[in-house]
């Protein structure tokens, strides 16, 4: 592979982890959103130039889905229903975004190391891809154990699935119909959990995870 395209793709599956830990560091929930909105961009820029370099003109239609679903319709869907619910701007971490940032980069190392070391005979941009992705995914998973808001954890199931996207893009060979099918899933998803935030709104008056312990612990 040249080495510019070498370069521009690991650009983009870079920027991707960059943007993971801008919604670390995020404590404003319609800024998170906007932010999620960029990270799906980024990730549309990455499908592309990957369809560009592997010659997959399917990823161009994983592409496409990528920026209608992921960069569009579920960012602005999640714009109405935080505006819809009134639910706190102001999102509540688990401990400080400092710790939970130096939490991130010790994932995004262990990702390096893990996957570079456990694949050292693969293609060398698939195998870098895959170790962005893993961070990508761990970082989503930080995301969701250290947010008290259901919405910031949707975001983080959101972003995981982004980092699943870039390794499949990445390690070459998944079928459309499979691309088609994750992507529907997430919708689905999406939309399930969509309700779920309607009904635990009008429940218990809130979003806040620790106000439904708090409840479960009254119960038991």
């Amino acid at each position: 592979m040249h080495s510019l395209s070498f370069d521009i793709a690991h650009l983009f599956a870079g920027g991707l982890v960059l943007v993971s830990f801008m919604l670390l560091y995020q404590d404003r929930l319609y800024a998170l959103l906007n932010v999620f909105a960029l990270q799906a961009f980024v990730l549309v820029l990455s499908v592309a130039w990957q369809a560009f370099v592997q010659q997959a003109p399917h990823l161009y239609i994983t592409a496409a889905i990528a920026l209608i679903l992921k960069a569009i319709v579920i960012p602005g869907a999640l714009h109405r229903i935080v505006a819809r619910l009134g639910i706190h701007r102001e999102v509540e971490t688990v401990g400080g975004i400092g710790s939970t940032m130096l939490a991130g980069i010790g994932l995004v190392a262990l990702s390096m190391v893990v996957m570079l070391r456990a694949t050292p005979g693969a293609d060398p941009l698939a195998r870098e891809d895959l170790a962005f992705a893993l961070s990508v995914v761990l970082l989503g998973l930080l995301m969701m154990v250290t947010r008290r808001n259901a919405v910031s954890q949707v975001v983080g199931f959101m972003s995981i699935e982004n980092g699943l996207i870039l390794a499949g893009t990445g390690a070459k060979g998944m079928p459309l119909v499979v691309e088609i099918s994750i992507a529907f899933s997430v919708l689905v998803a999406f939309i399930i959990i969509g309700i779920f935030l309607f009904r635990i709104r009008e429940r218990f008056d809130t979003v806040d995870s620790r106000a439904l312990d708090n409840f479960r612990g009254e119960r038991t």
